[in-house]
C-alpha cells in the first residue's frame, strides 16, 4: 500500500513530462505544416492571400496563370541541368575521393579530412567574389558548366564525409578477394563498394540535388542571362513591386517547383531504408 502510494506521484509526473513533450512536438509540427498547408490551399484559390484558408471554389486558374514555358517549363529544365550535373559530378568525385580516405591509412588522411571539414562551414557568400573574379577570368561566367561545376565544388566537402562513412561499413575483406581473382581497385569500388552502399549513395544524391536545387544565391550571381536562370531564381519574378504579390500564383510555381525534390525521394526512398546486403557476409 506505501508503495502504491510513492508511486502514484511518480506516475503523476512522467505523465506530466510525456503530455508536454507531446504538446511541443504539436508546436513544432503545426510550425511546420501551416506554411505547407497554405501552399496547397493558395494555389487552388482564385482569391488567395497571406491567412491559411478553405478557398470557397477550387480553381485550377493559377496553374493555368504559371504553366508557360517562359514562366516555369524552361525554368525547370535549367534547375534540372543545373542541379542533375552537380548532383552526378558531386557523386562520382566523392566516390572517388572518399575510397582512399576510407581503404588506405595515411598521416595525411586526418589532415586532409579536417580540412574537409572546415570547407564545410565557410559561408557561400564569403567566397563568391573570388569565384566571380576568377570566373570571369577563365571565361565561365554567365555558362551552365561554370555554375554546374561549383555548385559540385560547394557541395563536393560534406559528401566526402558522408560517402567515406558509408564506405567503412563494406567489409574490406571482399574487397580483397575481387582482387585475388584479378580486380583492380577501380573495379572493386565500382563492382562491389558502391553497389554494397546502395544506401549511403542515395543519401548522399538526394542530400546534394536537394541542396543546389533550392539553392538561389549561386546561379543568381553566376549566371546573367535570363534564359539560363534556373526556378529558384525565377521564383522571384512572383513578388512585385511595392510589396504586390500573386499569392495564388506563387503558390503554385511553388507546388509545381518541389515536385522533382518529392519524386527524386519517392523513387530512391526504398534505397534509403536498406542496409548493406553483404554487411555480415564475412562474419561467423
Amino acid at each position: 500500500m506505501a508503495l502504491s502510494t510513492r508511486g502514484a506521484p511518480f506516475r503523476s509526473r512522467r505523465t506530466g513530462r510525456r503530455l508536454a513533450a507531446d504538446a511541443g512536438l504539436l508546436v513544432l509540427a503545426a510550425a511546420f505544416a501551416l506554411p505547407l498547408a497554405w501552399v496547397v490551399l493558395s494555389a487552388l484559390d482564385a482569391h488567395a492571400g497571406l491567412t491559411v484558408k478553405v478557398p470557397d471554389g477550387v480553381t485550377l486558374a493559377n496553374f493555368d496563370v504559371v504553366l508557360k514555358p517562359d514562366i516555369t517549363f524552361t525554368p525547370m529544365l535549367n534547375s534540372l541541368i543545373l542541379c542533375g550535373g552537380g548532383t552526378l559530378l558531386t557523386v562520382v568525385c566523392a566516390a572517388l575521393a572518399a575510397y582512399p580516405l576510407s581503404r588506405f591509412r595515411s598521416r595525411l588522411n586526418r589532415p586532409f579530412l579536417l580540412t574537409i571539414l572546415f570547407a564545410t562551414s565557410l559561408p557561400i557568400t564569403a567566397i563568391m567574389v573570388p569565384v566571380y573574379a576568377l570566373f570571369v577570368r577563365v571565361n565561365l561566367i554567365d555558362t551552365m558548366q561554370g555554375t554546374i561545376f561549383f555548385f559540385a565544388a560547394s557541395q563536393l566537402p560534406f559528401a566526402i564525409w558522408l560517402m567515406k562513412n558509408f564506405m567503412d561499413g563494406v567489409p574490406k575483406e571482399l574487397e580483397e578477394a575481387a582482387w585475388t581473382d584479378g580486380a583492380s581497385s577501380f573495379q572493386s569500388l565500382v563492382r562491389i563498394v558502391l553497389p554494397l552502399m546502395g544506401p549511403g549513395v542515395a543519401v548522399v544524391t538526394v542530400f546534394s540535388f536537394v541542396m543546389m536545387w533550392g539553392n538561389f544565391f549561386v546561379p543568381f550571381m553566376l549566371l546573367l542571362t535570363p534564359d539560363q536562370m534556373p526556378a529558384s531564381v525565377s521564383i522571384n519574378e512572383f513578388f512585385g513591386n511595392r510589396g504586390m504579390v500573386v499569392y495564388g500564383q506563387l503558390a503554385a510555381f511553388s507546388v509545381i517547383y518541389s515536385t522533382p525534390v518529392l519524386l527524386l525521394y519517392v523513387l530512391i526512398a526504398r534505397r534509403l531504408g536498406g542496409g548493406f546486403a553483404l554487411g555480415g557476409a564475412v562474419k561467423g
